[in-house]
């Protein structure tokens, strides 16, 4: 199987060293390393999906271009990971850790189409409670290395470029969307988890904004189903951000807070005028894009089937989630929602 080596070099003087070592012993320069393949062929699955970028996409959702780019996000951390980790044993026998490469597509593999473990672990022919590790430690490393690559709120939101006219100062578009949950046994959780709304009345609830350009620029954390929106839009901070010359658009369930835009309603006395109708329209079609986004994102069968693992578990919950809306901004960039 693959093993990957490490390369250290000096940028200094461009000496190989062979052996490790921190400093360079001719210019007492800081080395550098890189992964070097051992001349062997590379691990399952990667050796077979990175033939073409269908398979890639079928797996991952990603291609082979963006892979890469992902693993050279992450290589360190990931090189650093297998280097840690003890050949397990199992029956006296000897089974080698993934490589860093198959680390970081099993796990996009494990988010885009949300396996069972035990079924993971019979492919790679690995125990159930190692692929438990590394699928969490690997998400670990995708939250540190890429999310806040892919995903932080703009500078200046008042520069930014938005509709004109009256719809100027509308900068952001946030809804809430869910991931459904088993039916919790505890009645106080069942209390906690419930939404009315979602088809399967138990939920983690998460809030999602994007700008004008179709990009994701938050992801709150995880919030019992029972809370409502705008509790979840206050604790998130965007609230710090918005005035008159900045403003969220939203829907109904956000009515009350100072500068966030909701649809007009008719009142009892009169109906809509055209300027009315006219500004719900601009309103629908701005938040079909938060719409689309949250669709995207529920691409990833982790996030659009019921949840597995520990419901309690809001650390884990809250990293998948922002991981995968840094996923989804990397294919926004390549793949565009149609203006």
């Amino acid at each position: 199987m693959f093993s990957p080596q490490i390369e250290w070099n000096c940028s200094e003087c461009q000496s190989v060293v062979a052996d490790r070592r921190k400093y360079c012993t001719d210019c007492y320069s800081m080395l550098t390393w890189t992964c070097i393949g051992s001349g062997k062929s590379e691990q399952r699955p990667w050796s077979e999906w990175r033939l073409t970028d269908e398979s890639c996409i079928q797996h991952t959702a990603h291609d082979t271009e963006q892979i890469r780019q992902l693993y050279s996000m992450c290589e360190e951390s990931l090189i650093r990971y297998r280097s840690h980790r003890k050949e397990q044993r199992t029956d006296g026998t000897v089974t080698s850790c993934l490589s860093p490469i198959n680390l970081l597509v099993v796990t996009l593999w494990y988010l885009k189409h949300y396996h069972v473990e035990r079924c993971i672990s019979t492919e790679l022919n690995s125990s159930p409670s190692t692929v438990n590790a590394f699928l969490r430690e690997v998400i670990d490393i995708l939250h540190s290395c890429v999310y806040p690559e892919f995903i932080s709120l703009p500078v200046n939101f008042a520069s930014k470029r938005t509709p004109h006219g009256p719809q100027r100062h509308h900068k952001l578009i946030v809804d809430s969307t869910c991931i459904a949950i088993p039916e919790p046994y505890d009645s106080d959780q069942r209390k906690a988890y419930y939404h009315s709304k979602y088809p399967t009345n138990y939920e983690i609830k998460i809030q999602i904004a994007c700008d004008f350009n179709h990009r994701i620029v938050h992801a709150s954390e995880c919030y019992h189903g029972s809370v409502h929106d705008i509790t979840v839009l206050s604790d998130s901070g965007l609230l710090e951000h918005v005035n008159s010359s900045v403003q969220i658009i939203a829907d109904k369930e956000y009515i009350g807070e100072d500068y966030v835009v909701t649809l007009r309603k008719k009142s009892h006395e009169r109906e809509l005028t055209d300027e009315d109708k006219n500004f719900n329209r601009d309103i629908n079609s701005a938040r079909t894009t938060i719409e689309n986004i949250n669709q995207r994102l529920k691409t990833y069968a982790i996030l659009g089937r019921v949840y597995r693992g520990a419901i309690n578990d809001f650390e884990k919950i809250t990293k998948i989630i922002q991981v995968i809306s840094a996923l989804c901004n990397m294919n926004l960039k390549k793949h565009p929602i149609r203006k």
